[in-house]
């Protein structure tokens, strides 16, 4: 196709869309979302604008109609936090956006896990959503506005997407449930729960935070946000008819035709079959035997269908693997390692691993293995947030951080050690919500938790915040209560009449990597033993019923016991103390008269003290400072150097008013320095203070270094603590006046002579 004719159809999609403009409100509660396309980004796909008060969220969908070499949906969600839609302007040194926050990631993958679900099976198209802030008011968190945005846009454009989706955040303050609250509701809210709902009242994914809510409200928060999703979904179907939507036929669906299903079961259901109800096997093993299996069973087919792609191959065999393995739990109720439905891998635990750190753990669970480590550091360490998130969360710091690290070792591969990517940012995300609520605010310390998978076949997410807590509680913090946490999954098969109900289904409890891939849905719950203070649902199939949502966070609610209680055969509380080598904090008192001696010109004795030391000091009010050490040695360290450097014994017998005789240690231009005594520091007598007349130098007085002078003490300065002493107040000053007379009548005489 040539450029002029690709213009042209740019052009004619334009005009179309131009003329076909819509708009459409919604009620929840007491608050009005407004959803509108048709004005913005015409040459998108799909393009909606979503407010709600004063925020406004653009979306833009765009898919190739050519598809991709790729053996999943390449999707890709990108949320960006404008600095201009909070009316600031970036802090780095070219004043524009660079990279994405961990906030923009989170947002990211919170819609990604929204809309994923809803694509058809097979679509292998490239497909990028972005989400611009065009307006933030500080009020109304735009998060929830751009998963809303992403599902009109997707279901109002020509993109095969078996949406629409609505999203609402349910908050829980006063006992009172809010529906989308505002941040300063936040501020004081629980629960912090957002739920995205398909049609029929099903759900697609859950994500919480709550401060142990109790299950059953809870469960009440969730169904009345699938409740008000509704509205949304109801809202995009109707401007859907009204607009006319006809989604485009992909070219290919990706999947392997039923011959080749078929003769791929003949060739290998027996053996897998066979590898699967064979419990001797673990991870490593069984994914050898499977995937030498695979390997020949590819071969025969690539003989049998020389035509066929290779995906279409490995799809063949992948199908009949998935069917077995899926057939086995619902039909002979039984998991590939031999475990029932709801009982948990074998679990066991240590603290205390190793000794110079601040607080570890080392928690097993069946082949999934995390160690996590307590690290505290001083307040100043805490994360604090840039500009534009503090804008539009309030959030201004944290000193509480969970870092979650998942090596390629972890599953016997090789890769680049490359930093956080998506995955584990998540992971590590959802295990802080999970512990969080437990830390006290005002603990002294930033408190910094990380969980190294060293194993890993299922649920680390899960296994670290148990280690979490664990490590939390061998460091000494003084939480208020374990939690631990598990994932439920889900084999499921779908009703014949394709309805949201399904045909049949069983619930797992402690899912393994393979039951994770092959399953459903991936439920994790975290909590304490009397609440829920973590959530996360990630669904596979277009829609979870209400009821299995709640099965499913009864099912988590039994195994989280049973893992507490196995944990508090470790360690049933946290230590008293943190450990001998802990680190310490005291608040110093420094007198006002002693301040500027213990900061030194410049802040120069506190760099030396920080430097030398390895502690950390900051000032809490005027007379007070705060100095964080992390080793008992390091505050003995810092002691003995603030009471050298604050040894000062002989001022006390200074009296105010009194004269002294004071030693010239060094002349200035501004003056000479000063000792009163030998062991104090030198302190400027200024240049208007050494005589009754003005002069530019001390030399003009002729002072030397060493020359002792008499001078007046008047006490400490009540602002900056400097030591005021005068020469001129004992000078007689009729010397002066004499002169100055002497010398007006000279020049008067003078003039009279002149004339």
């Amino acid at each position: 196709m040539s450029c002029v004719m690709r213009s042209r159809l740019g052009w004619l999609r334009f005009g179309y869309r131009s003329f076909h403009q819509k708009s459409a409100a919604v009620s929840l509660g007491d608050r009005r979302l407004e959803i509108s396309t048709g004005t913005l980004a015409r040459f998108a796909d799909g393009c909606s604008v979503v407010k709600l008060g004063e925020t406004s969220v653009m979306v833009t969908a765009v898919s190739k109609t050519k598809p991709s070499v790729s053996q999943f949906m390449p999707l890709v969600v990108d949320y960006r936090q404008k600095a201009a839609a909070a009316g600031r302007i970036p802090t780095n040194y070219l004043r524009r956006e660079l990279g994405t926050t961990d906030s923009e990631i989170l947002t990211s993958r919170l819609i990604d896990r929204s809309i994923r679900p809803l694509f058809p099976a097979g679509y292998f198209y490239e497909t990028q959503v972005l989400c611009n802030i065009l307006a933030a008011d500080g009020v109304n968190d735009p998060d929830i506005l751009a998963i809303n945005g992403a599902s009109a846009a997707l279901a109002l454009s020509d993109i095969p997407w078996n949406g629409p989706i609505g999203a609402v955040r349910i908050g829980l303050a006063d006992g009172e449930f809010i529906v989308n609250p505002t941040r300063s509701e936040m501020n004081r809210s629980v629960l912090n729960l957002v739920v995205a709902g398909a049609a029929s009242s099903s759900v697609v994914m859950l994500e919480a935070a709550a401060e142990n809510v109790l299950q059953q409200d809870f469960c009440h928060a969730v169904k009345l946000g699938v409740k008000h999703a509704q509205q949304i979904i109801l809202t995009i179907q109707q401007m859907s008819r009204e607009l006319k939507v006809t989604k485009r036929t992909p070219g290919k669906l990706f999947t392997a035709s039923a011959e080749m299903v078929e003769y791929a079961r003949q060739l290998a259901s027996d053996k897998i079959y066979a590898v699967f109800t064979d419990f001797t096997h673990d991870k490593i093993s069984r994914d050898e035997a499977i995937n030498k299996i695979r390997l020949d069973t590819e071969e025969l087919i690539k003989e049998k269908f020389p035509q066929s792609e290779s995906f279409e191959v490995m799809e063949a065999f992948n199908s009949v693997s998935k069917d077995i393995f899926r057939n086995l739990v619902l039909h002979e109720y039984r998991r590939c390692d031999g475990r029932d439905l709801t009982s948990l891998r074998d679990i066991s635990c240590q603290v205390d691993i190793f000794k110079p750190l601040h607080g570890s753990a080392l928690f097993q669970r069946g082949q999934t293995q995390v160690l996590c480590t307590v690290t505290f550091d001083s307040l100043e360490s805490s994360i604090k947030t840039d500009l534009i998130t503090t804008a539009l969360s309030g959030v201004k710091d944290k000193n509480f951080m969970l870092h979650y690290e998942f090596p390629p070792y972890a599953t016997n591969e090789i890769g680049k050690m490359s930093g956080m990517n998506r995955r584990e940012l998540g992971h590590g995300a959802l295990a802080e919500k999970a512990l969080r609520p437990v830390v006290p605010k005002d603990f002294p310390f930033t408190i910094r938790v990380t969980s190294e998978v060293l194993e890993s076949n299922g649920s680390s997410s899960m296994a670290s915040v148990c280690g979490g807590s664990l490590a939390l509680m061998d460091s000494g913090v003084p939480i208020s209560s374990a939690v631990a946490g598990v994932a439920i999954g889900l084999i499921s098969k779908p009703s014949p009449d394709k309805t949201s109900e399904l045909a049949d289904y069983r619930l797992l409890t402690d899912i393994l990597g393979i039951e994770d891939y092959n399953g459903d849905m991936d439920f994790k719950m975290a909590g304490t033993s009397k609440g829920i203070t973590a959530l996360q649902a990630d669904v596979k199939i277009p829609g979870l019923p209400l009821k299995i949502v709640m099965e499913a966070i009864q099912q988590a609610t039994v195994a989280k016991k049973e893992i507490l209680g196995i944990m508090n055969k470790t360690i049933s509380k946290p230590r008293s103390s943190t450990k001998e080598n802990g680190p310490l904090v005291e608040n110093v008192k420094v007198p006002l008269s002693r301040r500027a001696r213990f900061v030194g010109p410049g802040g120069y004795n506190l760099r030396k003290l920080q430097a030398q030391a390895g502690v950390t000091i900051s000032q809490v009010d005027e007379e007070t400072f705060s100095v964080f050490a992390p080793t008992p040695s390091a505050m003995n360290e810092a002691q003995e150097f603030m009471k050298e450097i604050c040894k000062d014994d002989q001022e006390e017998q200074l009296e105010f008013g009194a004269i002294y005789t004071a030693t010239i240690t060094e002349i200035r231009d501004i003056g000479v320095m000063v000792k009163l005594y030998p062991n104090m520091s030198a302190v400027l007598l200024h240049n208007s203070q050494l005589d009754h007349k003005r002069i530019k130098h001390p030399t003009a007085l002729g002072l030397e270094v060493g020359q002792q002078i008499q001078v007046k003490y008047f006490g400490r300065d009540p602002t900056d603590g400097r030591m005021r002493l005068s020469r001129k107040v004992l000078q007689s000053p009729a010397a002066t006046v004499v002169k100055s007379l002497s010398e007006k009548q000279s020049i008067s005489i003078g003039e009279s002579q002149d004339s």
